[in-house]
């Protein structure tokens, strides 16, 4: 935990997909460490971070047998934890939930008003989280590239298959294809391809930040737009700011121009600050009131 004292606000983030570590790094070739840069430029400012691993990856990996059987609502069973963690060690009354990427999807099931347990969230920050179900954003991925081609048509009836609730046979499956709807990935691929977050945002009724890069690969601006207005015309979250950081790639390093491969060189170079903005558009939504209990 980086620690900025008693008094500070206190900030969980919740890691992205596959096997992010806490430091925003995976052995699948992500090197960025942002946030590790992001909870230290925090503290440097007066906020306490807490950065944690998933359930059954790195750190946390004896929290369970299997890192692949889990599902979005222990993801979201476990930001309660931490969060009752983190107020008896902080004496914070709240604590302010950054999810990113798929990451944020967890943060608003964890927020859902009901459960009890939301009034100890502050409030949400969704950080190039995906505006639509899982599965659609991976179909748009796919068509994205024009490489994928000749595998599409594959790809595409597979995720149809898992949003049914039925796992696939990958043996006879185009060898680029078996990672992605790997056996063992297939149960949580099946409970969270259909997950709706537009839906989540309905049942949300804390503050949220949603903070998108305008050169994010992986999630364009659309689905922070959709975020956001969803939020503002349920009138479901009582301040919903979206914020849009211009020449920024999803892992919130800057990218000066549209070339792809420079934008990938920045996932792996930890040596490179955070683009700016992302820190002061997180200290000024942290600045915002708390929600009154």
């Amino acid at each position: 935990m980086d620690s900025a004292g008693s008094r500070a606000p206190v900030v969980l983030i919740v890691p992205g997909s596959g096997p992010t570590d806490r430091d925003g790094n995976s052995p699948l070739g992500v090197r960025a460490s942002t946030y590790r840069l992001l909870a230290q430029d925090l503290a440097a400012q007066g906020v306490t971070v807490a950065r944690i691993d998933k359930r059954g990856l790195h750190g946390s990996s004896q929290a369970v047998i299997d890192a692949n059987d889990v599902t979005m609502a222990d993801y979201a069973q476990d930001i309660h934890s931490w969060v009752n963690v983190l107020r008896e060690q902080t004496g914070a009354a709240c604590v302010w939930v950054l999810g990113h990427s798929e990451g944020g999807l967890a943060a608003l099931v964890a927020a859902q008003r009901g459960t009890g347990e939301e009034a100890s969230i502050c409030g949400l920050m969704l950080v190039a989280t995906p505006g639509r179900p899982m599965g659609q954003l991976l179909r748009a991925q796919l068509q994205a590239n024009p490489a994928n081609a000749p595998i599409l048509e594959q790809a595409e009836a597979a995720i149809a298959e898992l949003e049914a609730g039925r796992r696939v046979d990958v043996r006879a499956m185009n060898p680029a294809l078996r990672p992605l709807f790997h056996p063992r990935l297939q149960g949580f691929l099946i409970a969270t391809l259909t997950l709706d977050p537009v839906q989540y945002m309905a049942g949300v009724d804390r503050p949220v930040l949603v903070l998108q890069g305008t050169r994010d690969l992986q999630v364009p601006m659309g689905d922070a737009e959709m975020l956001a207005r969803s939020a503002r015309s349920a009138r479901s979250a009582p301040q919903a700011v979206l914020v849009r950081l211009v020449d920024t790639n999803h892992v919130l390093k800057q990218v000066s121009s549209d070339d792809v491969h420079e934008n990938l060189a920045t996932y792996g170079d930890a040596q490179r600050p955070l683009a700016p903005g992302v820190v002061d558009s997180v200290l000024r939504f942290l600045a915002m009131p708390a929600p009154s209990r």
